[in-house]
């Protein structure tokens, strides 16, 4: 486990603003997506956004990059976009899975999605594997979807899909009891409301196609993050409680399983993460797990360079740094 060269940008100090710079301030990348949706086998869908290599590219096959957002993010999120683009400049075919109620419409089942439920993760990963046969897949997760990664990888271990060769996962909540009480402690009070105006929202959507799946009226007093877990979360995804549910998908159970080679990148100060509950122990006894646990960055923001109009954020080159010498490495085998 070793710290990498991320110098946090001298005019974004702390957690918070390195978590919020970028959503609030930064461009927008350019990129074009193609949309496809995906009829699941429960009769739901899933959205997912392609951005197609350039046809004239180099031989081989190509290699995809799968992203799986954050909490309340989607394929449009800017950190996703940021890796697409990443991806795209180097001639890959970039992949965007927007989780189920994330793309802009409600999915028709009863769920939705949650920081455990991989059944999806898997159930597109092999769909883009027949699509592209022979094809080497790399998945990156931010925060809730690098736990789902994780998490897919812990519960496939050796059976995971010859195509999957790689992962990094960002901004990971490992122990998402610990990360439950951090987002409603202090300051970090206030990214738990945002996020909570949404989720509330959305269970209010659901309690409209399911009468009686949720209490409105619970549902409108829940006044923090922990709460809507325990309310919501757990009794619609079959949990018995909060605890139940982060205790059975914290992915720091399942990391010692995983048998392909993944990167972690956490920021020691990320304001929904204590810095304890970094599964440092974990790491040194895999030979697949390696990190970048950096002093500073906040929550999948490591913003870096030298003035406000001259950003780098540093998950990018160094997630693709990763991903192409473990491709390189393959190759050479």
């Amino acid at each position: 486990m070793s710290i990498d060269d991320f110098n946090p940008a001298w005019w974004c100090p702390g957690p918070h603003l390195q978590t919020v710079w970028r959503r609030l301030y930064g461009e927008i990348p350019s990129v074009t997506l193609r949309r496809e949706r995906w009829e699941t086998p429960d009769d739901d869908f899933l959205d997912l956004d392609f951005l197609d290599p350039d046809p004239a590219g180099g031989a081989g096959p190509i290699p995809t990059v799968l992203c799986l957002h954050g909490l309340e993010g989607s394929s449009r999120a800017k950190y996703v976009l940021g890796m697409l683009r990443e991806a795209n400049r180097l001639g890959w075919r970039g992949v965007a899975l927007n989780f189920r109620s994330c793309s802009g419409e409600i999915n028709r089942q009863r769920r939705f999605y949650h920081s455990g439920e991989t059944t999806d993760l898997d159930w597109v990963v092999r769909r883009l594997t027949a699509r592209f046969p022979g094809a080497p897949l790399f998945l990156i997760g931010f925060s809730l979807g690098g736990n789902v990664l994780l998490k897919w990888l812990g519960e496939q271990g050796e059976k995971a899909p010859d195509s999957v060769r790689a992962g990094v996962a960002i901004s990971v909540p490992f122990d998402l009891a610990a990360a439950a009480r951090s987002i409603d402690r202090g300051f970090s009070r206030i990214y738990g409301k945002v996020f909570l105006k949404t989720l509330k929202e959305k269970a209010l959507i659901k309690e409209r196609q399911y009468p009686g799946l949720v209490d409105p009226a619970r549902v409108r007093r829940i006044a923090s993050f922990a709460a809507f877990d325990d309310q919501v979360t757990a009794p619609v995804h079959g949990f018995l409680d909060g605890l139940d549910y982060w205790t059975s998908t914290s992915s720091q159970k399942f990391l010692d399983a995983i048998r392909r080679p993944v990167l972690l990148i956490n920021a020691q100060n990320d304001p929904f993460l204590p810095s304890e509950c970094l599964p440092r122990k974990i790491i040194e006894q895999s030979q697949c797990l390696s990190a970048e646990f950096p002093p500073s960055g906040g929550h999948t923001g490591f913003v870096g360079g030298p003035w406000p109009w001259r950003v780098r954020y540093w998950p990018e080159s160094r997630a693709f740094a990763f991903l192409s010498s473990v491709r390189d490495r393959l190759d050479n085998d």
